[in-house]
């Protein structure tokens, strides 16, 4: 049981704070990104692909639900943040001392334990999980 435990902390720590800056960029519109993802030379219309990173995908793993193609989604999410919007901050050091990507960095590499890990028996199950 601890082990289903520890992975429904993983998957609602996850879900929850990753769900949290979905819905703040849905607030905000998808112009922002669009934007910067064109600033690339990429279609801007890629950068709706944030809300299935970052809302979608957060929902499945909150439910338990197609919970390691949901943690995929959310590494190449993360991954595509890092290329396009973080490259500068790789090797940075924040104000508070700690590395500059540390939340992308929480947030990629829990994603790539959930992949691992699955879902657990705390969820609604499914045959990706």
């Amino acid at each position: 049981m601890s082990n289903d435990l520890g992975k429904l902390i993983l998957r609602l720590t996850l879900g929850i704070l990753l769900l949290l800056h979905g819905i703040a960029k849905l607030s905000a519109g998808a112009d922002g990104i669009s934007g910067m993802v064109a600033s690339h030379g990429l279609p801007g219309a890629l950068g709706y692909l944030v809300y299935v990173g970052e809302v979608l995908a957060p929902l499945l793993l909150i439910v338990g639900l197609w919970t390691r193609p949901a943690a995929l989604a959310v590494v190449i999410n993360m991954v595509v943040a890092i290329l396009l919007a973080h490259m500068d901050q790789l090797g940075q050091l924040g104000k508070s001392g700690g590395w500059a990507l540390e939340l992308q960095g929480f947030f990629l590499f829990t994603a790539v334990a959930v992949a691992c890990l699955g879902a657990g028996r705390f969820s609604l199950g499914g045959r990706f999980n």
